[in-house]
C-alpha cells in the first residue's frame, strides 16, 4: 500500500507513481489522440461538414449521456471502495483479535509452562500469515514455523491453510483445558476469539471470490469505449483541433476510474493500493512476542 501525506497536494499533482493510472494507460491515450487528430482533419480539411448548422447539435447528445456514464462509474466506484474498506476493517478485526487472545493466553498459561507459552506465542501470529498467503494464492513459508518444524510437515499444503492453522491453535487451547491449566469460564471467555479467526477468514473470501457481476464490469467498459470513440464525431465539428485534448482528457478521466475500481475491488493483491497485509501480520508477530515476553 502506498503510503503518502494527504496534505501535500503539490506532490500530487507533479509526481507519477507507479501505480499512476497515467503511466497505464499513456499508450491507450495516445492512441485516442491520434485517433480524435484523424477525424479532425478529415472535417477540416476534407469533409467540411461544419458548415451544416444541424451537426453542431450533436454535443448535446454526449451531454445527455455524461450524465448516465457519471452515475455508473459512481456506484461502481463506490462498490469498490466498500470492498476495499471492509477488506481492511476485517484485517483491522483480526490485529485487535490477536492481541486480545495473546493477552488472555499470556495472563492464563503460567511461566513455569514455557513451552506451551512459545508455542502459543509463535502459533497466533502464524495464522495471520497463513492468511495473507492464503488470500495471495502464495505457498505457506517455512520460516513461520521454525521453533515447531513438525508443525509445518503436519499441515497439508493441498487443503485449506488457514483452518489447519486454526485448528492447532484450537487443539492446544482445549489441551490446557483438559490439563486443568484453563478452566471452563475461562475456556469460555477465549472462544470468542478463537472463533473470529474463522469468521474473519470465510468474510474475506466472499470479498476476493466475489468479483463484480460480469455483465456489468463489460456493459460498463463497452459504454465507455463507444462514448470516447464518438466524441470527436460530436465536438469537431464546434472545436476542430482543440478536440483533441479535449477527448484525450476525458477518455483519461473515466478510464482511470474503472481502472481504480478494478485494482480495489480486491484489497487481497500485490496492487500498489490494496491493503498491507504484510505490515499487520508483522505487527500481529511484533505485539504478540511482546505481550509474552
Amino acid at each position: 500500500m502506498v503510503q503518502y501525506n494527504p496534505k501535500d497536494w503539490f506532490a500530487f499533482i507533479f509526481r507519477f507513481h507507479k501505480s499512476d493510472t497515467f503511466r497505464q494507460l499513456l499508450p491507450l491515450i495516445i492512441a485516442i489522440a491520434l485517433y480524435a487528430a484523424g477525424v479532425a482533419y478529415m472535417e477540416v480539411h476534407v469533409l467540411k461538414l461544419s458548415e451544416n448548422n444541424h451537426l453542431k447539435n450533436l454535443p448535446v447528445m454526449h451531454g445527455i449521456l455524461s450524465f448516465v456514464i457519471s452515475m455508473l462509474l459512481v456506484f461502481r466506484t463506490n462498490t469498490a471502495y466498500d470492498r476495499w474498506w471492509e477488506g481492511r476493517k476485517l484485517w483491522g478485526a483480526l490485529v485487535n483479535n490477536s492481541r486480545n487472545l495473546a493477552l488472555k493466553l499470556a495472563a492464563l498459561v503460567p511461566a513455569s509452562h514455557n513451552k506451551d507459552r512459545e508455542f502459543l506465542k509463535k502459533i497466533i501470529p502464524a495464522y495471520a500469515f497463513a492468511l495473507k498467503h492464503h488470500l495471495m494464492n502464495k505457498k505457506l513459508e517455512t520460516e513461520l514455523f521454525d521453533d515447531h518444524p513438525e508443525l509445518y510437515d503436519s499441515i497439508d499444503k493441498s487443503k485449506h491453510i488457514p483452518n489447519q492453522v486454526a485448528a492447532l491453535l484450537t487443539k492446544k487451547i482445549y489441551g490446557l483445558h483438559k490439563e486443568g491449566i484453563i478452566n471452563g469460564f475461562e475456556l469460555y471467555t477465549l472462544n470468542a476469539e478463537l472463533q473470529s479467526f474463522t469468521d474473519i477468514c470465510g468474510a474475506c473470501e466472499r470479498i476476493k471470490n466475489t468479483p463484480i457481476p460480469f455483465s456489468y464490469s463489460i456493459f460498463l467498459k463497452k459504454f465507455i469505449f463507444i462514448y470516447v470513440m464518438t466524441l470527436p464525431l460530436g465536438y469537431v465539428f464546434s472545436l476542430g483541433y482543440y478536440a483533441v485534448p479535449v477527448v484525450a482528457f476525458i477518455f483519461y478521466v473515466l478510464a482511470s476510474l474503472e481502472l481504480i475500481a478494478e485494482e480495489i475491488e480486491d484489497p487481497f493483491g500485490g496492487d500498489a493500493n490494496d491493503l498491507p497485509m504484510e505490515r499487520m501480520a508483522q505487527n500481529i508477530h511484533k505485539h504478540v512476542f511482546e505481550i509474552f515476553e
